[in-house]
């Protein structure tokens, strides 16, 4: 019995070690060589279109260009009642009334900003800004002071050219304001009631606005909702590479605040001031004799027109160029030198860019006729043109 025993607790022992060899794991294969993967763009699937970028980059280059500026005017108060300036009504109260003789004038602090646009210390910004000032001071982004003088400044425009006594500062190149399109990305930088540079962006909302504020009324406004407040007049509007498109200059709002509806003077009419106000100290500006009125559908139709285009002269200056040309009360003129007239904002601001004593031409139409006259413009006078053209 003992030998038959023991061979059965042999086989099964090794039947045991069999089936735990059979079931143990399976060691991993070794692994070939690494290669390193090469990352591959399915022409299937394109990638993900990138989201609305920074303007970081445009801000750095462009911020150091524009400046604070701040005007010191001085003011004497109202005068009061002759009796202040009676020695013995003010001893007997003490003191100095406001409005005596006596009385220092008060400093006012006009705040705005500018624009460099030379690398000597040209500045750009606006006539209301600095008009009336004695003092003008620049303060930089690096909060270096300097001086300023008036090189000209522009009523008509709301333009006014500075000088400060710089080298090698930051400036901002002037791009071409006629190739700036509705919906185009703006940025407005200045400091707005004098919490310091500020950024703020926006689109361009239209073109050739005019709000009847700026005296003279020659206005071509860039509209934007950029966020423009007290402080910002003079500042830069810039495009996304950098470039100056417009001079902020106005608000409309019935609480003095933003409400999205602001304005700047085109790069290229500033440009055109400026280089007048560097040269000469003034600017001249032609003009044609006119007055004129909107062409509406009813009008149009009256005057045979088969579409409602150009601007109606309703009167003629005597002795006038355009008086002189042979133009009449009732004609419509429809082209400046070949560019479309399309409201008598653009006619006027057409006339004023040219100088005076150059000879236009003008496409008119009369009796449903057309053609074209030629005229040469004689010299817009502030004090005498009364808005005409």
């Amino acid at each position: 019995m003992k030998p038959v025993l023991l061979i059965s607790l042999l086989a099964c022992f090794l039947s045991a070690c069999e089936k735990q060899e059979a079931n143990a794991p399976t060691p991993p294969a070794a692994s070939p060589p690494a290669v390193e993967e090469k990352k591959t763009v399915s022409a299937e699937r394109p990638p993900p279109a990138a989201g609305p970028g920074s303007y970081a980059d445009v801000v750095e280059r462009a911020g150091p260009a524009v400046v604070t500026i701040r005007a010191a005017k001085r003011a004497r108060a109202p005068q009061q009642h002759p009796f202040f300036n009676d020695p013995r009504f003010r001893d007997f109260f003490g003191g100095i009334f406001p409005g005596a003789a006596d009385t220092p004038p008060r400093v006012q602090m006009g705040l705005g900003s500018g624009v460099i646009v030379s690398p000597d210390g040209t500045i750009l910004t606006n006539h209301h800004v600095v008009d009336g000032a004695q003092e003008i001071q620049v303060e930089l982004t690096n909060h270096r002071l300097f001086s300023a003088k008036v090189v000209g400044s522009d009523p008509p425009s709301d333009l006014a050219v500075l000088k400060v006594d710089g080298k090698d500062l930051a400036v901002l190149p002037l791009a071409d304001s006629d190739r700036v399109r509705v919906g185009d990305v703006a940025l407005a930088i200045g400091n707005p009631l004098g919490v310091g540079q500020t950024v703020t962006a926006g689109i361009i909302s239209a073109k050739g606005r005019s709000t009847g504020l700026s005296d003279g009324s020659f206005e071509d406004f860039l509209q934007t909702d950029a966020p423009i407040n007290q402080g910002n007049s003079g500042g830069a509007l810039i495009n996304t590479r950098g470039e100056l498109v417009g001079i902020n200059s106005q608000i409309l709002s019935p609480s003095g605040g933003n409400i999205g509806i602001g304005f700047a003077i085109p790069s290229n009419m500033a440009r055109n001031v400026s280089e007048q106000l560097i040269k000469t100290g003034k600017v001249r500006r032609g003009q044609l004799g006119v007055a004129i009125e909107p062409v509406t559908p009813e009008l149009a139709s009256k005057l045979g027109m088969k579409e409602v285009r150009g601007v109606m002269v309703g009167a003629v200056s005597p002795n006038s160029p355009a008086a002189r040309a042979g133009i009449r009360e009732g004609d419509v003129i429809l082209a400046f030198n070949g560019t479309p007239v399309t409201d008598g904002n653009t006619l006027r601001n057409q006339v004023a860019s040219t100088p005076p004593g150059i000879a236009v031409k003008l496409t008119t139409a009369r009796e449903g006729r057309e053609q074209e006259v030629e005229v040469t413009l004689g010299e817009y006078q502030p004090a005498t043109a009364q808005r005409r053209r």
